[in-house]
């Protein structure tokens, strides 16, 4: 790639600006919460890095808060830094996630103010649509992919009597031939980029697998990976990757710029840095430093010490201004072996901390290790993990999962006969205890 001729672009996404309060404290001396200030001050550096290079855009993939209302001095600290870029006459793409639309799935309105008060350079991607972009290195087309719901593209009507998988397959063919009139439209000698809010079918998921459940549908990934593409700057999964190793193109998420949840804890977060050109991108990955979380995990059960078993825990992490949380296992007769100003003291030097007791019966069973992974389990998995366990139940497994999978599938009826009329009470006596 020819450098000199590069459009620079800076690629951050997922924001949640105004999320966590309850990881953080109230700074004493600014009145506003800790991890407010840790969110501006991240975005910030994205900033610092966009006006420093300077990059000829920048694209928002979405997600700028937690809800579509933030509160005002939340935006107005969301602003204070995008305006930056406005006085540094780089334009920006501000493209709107599932989390800035009001619950019917419609609007943005926290971002749709930067149109309405028409600031400078800024473009609000609430709608399928092809941007063309004057930059200082050349043009470039952004097509704007805002969040769809299956509202979006299609009415009630039009669902009536299809199953989950037939309805998702219609929605995906509306959303490809809706791409396919906008990739006809262009300009085939300018650079061309996808900025897509959306769950892609090979993407690796956290927390947000969750956050939009029965809302959104998930995008094959061969709908992304087109040679019409030269960069897909993706948003909506908080962990960082590229779905296409060959990078032709790369289609990239860059995840969350700061760590939402102890989710998170262990991901690295960051923003992208691109050159761009007609046929071809090069990228990397920009960590940054924020806070850390940790998590401190103690099985006291069968602790002779338990007091001084956690202490010493404590004392093995490194907890310095991070965001921890304690929580240990402990039967209930020796609860008040727990000296808990002790433990307050032991946690003094983390940012913030939440101490966690969960009592265990002496005749209850081990869990199953199986089922402690993180990441997330498949129902049905899950539950036929856990009838491995239970003898009681090998008799009922069919029964069981057959009602499981009619439960996951929404049926109103199980049709199930008079031996599996007993299977439908277990189940959901079961799934509630896993």
């Amino acid at each position: 790639m020819n450098s000199s001729k590069a459009i620079k672009i800076l690629h951050l996404s997922d924001i949640h600006m105004g999320s966590g309060f309850s990881h953080g404290r109230v700074n004493p001396e600014t009145g506003i919460n800790t991890r407010l200030e840790d969110f501006v001050a991240t975005l910030r550096r994205c900033i610092d890095r966009a006006i420093a290079e300077p990059v000829d855009l920048v694209l928002f993939g979405g997600d700028a808060f937690p809800d579509a209302t933030p509160a005002p001095f939340v935006q107005e600290a969301f602003a204070s830094e995008f305006r930056r870029l406005v006085d540094a006459e780089i334009p920006t793409v501000l493209l709107v996630g599932n989390h800035d639309q009001h619950s019917q799935g419609q609007g943005g309105a926290s971002l749709c103010i930067y149109r309405t008060l028409g600031v400078p350079g800024f473009i609000v991607g609430d709608s399928l649509r092809t941007h063309c972009l004057e930059t200082r290195s050349g043009p470039v087309q952004v097509i704007t992919l805002p969040w769809l719901t299956r509202s979006t593209l299609m009415t009630r009507n039009e669902t009536e009597g299809l199953s989950l998988s037939e309805v998702n397959q219609l929605l995906v063919e509306r959303l490809r031939v809706a791409l396919e009139g906008e990739i006809r439209q262009l300009d085939p000698e300018v650079p061309v980029v996808l900025l897509a809010h959306l769950m892609s079918d090979r993407a690796e998921l956290g927390a947000e697998r969750f956050l939009a459940v029965g809302k959104g549908f998930t995008i094959p990934l061969s709908t992304l990976s087109r040679p019409d593409f030269d960069y897909v700057a993706l948003g909506h999964v908080h962990r960082h990757q590229n779905l296409n190793p060959s990078n032709d193109p790369p289609i990239v998420y860059p995840g969350s710029i700061e760590r939402v949840d102890f989710s998170e804890q262990n991901e690295e977060k960051g923003y992208v840095l691109v050159e761009l050109a007609r046929g071809s991108a090069r990228w990397e990955f920009c960590p940054l430093p924020v806070r850390r979380f940790c998590t401190i995990r103690v099985d006291l059960s069968e602790a002779e010490a338990p007091q001084a078993e956690l202490e010493r825990a404590i004392a093995r992490a490194s907890i310095g201004d991070a965001v921890v949380r304690l929580i240990y296992q402990i039967p209930g007769d020796r609860l008040d072996a727990i000296d808990n100003l002790a433990l307050h003291d032991c946690l003094a030097d983390a940012h913030s901390y939440t101490i966690q007791a969960e009592l265990v019966s002496q005749l209850a069973r081990p869990r199953v290790p199986e089922l402690g992974a993180t990441g997330g389990i498949d129902p049905i998995e899950a539950l036929q993990t856990y009838i491995a366990t239970r003898d009681d139940l090998k008799d009922l497994e069919a029964d069981l999962l057959e009602a499981a999978r009619g439960l996951l599938a929404g049926e109103d009826s199980l049709h199930l006969g008079a031996s599996s009329g007993r299977a439908e009470q277990a189940t959901s006596s079961q799934l509630r205890l896993l």
